[in-house]
């Protein structure tokens, strides 16, 4: 109830005033029943803007202790993300992917519209990254379509690393449901997860445009980081040899 006062009456109506976005193929959505939508992810913005362009609740599963606060600011943490259609990681599982499928399937069986994204983490520089196997894994689990989706714009609104950017107007475009229907019971082959897993990138890529890295993202900032290091250490090595040459002595 309070995620629908949070959307329609509170922060819904100001982003949606302020930034008017746009969306493509919302008649892909369907009205009721269980479905995945798998989106790339630019911005920790994404979450707020794609539910906004159309009428059903979109869920996604977020760190359990962002639920578990004390006092006023913990209770005012968990109404904003449970309101904004959030719901703790089921710990019970063992490990983070294990306990956010669960709770997922959970979701699906209730006909719910759960929100995935594939890459695992957001995009630091606006590419589109391999996406990690668990959304393939909770279609077959559960058996409901995918449906891909793009996330446009976000990231000029709040680029990585900054609350706000600028001002632009993002946009949503949703693909035509997959249906994974043909690989039933082979949920456990991990080359099938894999296929299923770049089909859906594929379609992400087509319908966002983005150049398509064959890499994780993780790995991609970690790999950068290294380059950053190694730069910083050059121009260290060269700054003093210049200062050496400066005091050198004849």
């Amino acid at each position: 109830m309070f995620y629908w006062f949070l959307k329609f009456l509170a922060l819904g109506p100001l982003l949606k005033l302020i930034f008017r976005p746009w969306a493509e193929g919302t008649d892909n959505v369907p009205k009721e029943g269980a479905v995945i939508l798998a989106s790339n992810h630019l911005s920790y913005s994404d979450w707020l803007f794609m539910p906004l362009v159309i009428p059903r609740r979109v869920t996604f599963v977020a760190k359990a202790e962002y639920f578990e606060g004390s006092g006023v600011k913990g209770w005012l943490q968990k109404t904003f993300f449970s309101g904004a259609g959030q719901v703790p990681i089921d710990r019970t599982s063992g490990s983070a992917a294990a306990g956010a499928i669960k709770t997922q399937l959970r979701l699906l069986s209730q006909g719910e519209v759960c929100g995935i994204y594939p890459e695992g983490t957001r995009s630091h520089d606006g590419k589109l990254y391999r996406g990690r196997t668990g959304v393939a894994r909770l279609a077959l689990e559960a058996g409901v379509p995918v449906i891909p989706l793009a996330v446009i714009g976000t990231d000029i609104v709040a680029p990585p690393g900054k609350i706000f950017g600028k001002f632009a107007r993002p946009g949503v475009r949703f693909g035509k449901p997959l249906d994974f229907s043909r690989y039933e019971g082979m949920q456990d082959d991990r080359y099938i997860l894999r296929a299923i897993t770049d089909e859906i990138m594929y379609e992400i890529m087509r319908l966002s445009g983005q150049e398509y890295v064959d890499l994780y993202a993780q790995d991609s900032k970690k790999r950068d980081r290294e380059v950053e290091r190694e730069a910083a250490k050059v121009v260290d090595r060269a700054a003093a040899d210049e200062v050496w040459e400066d005091i050198k002595p004849d």
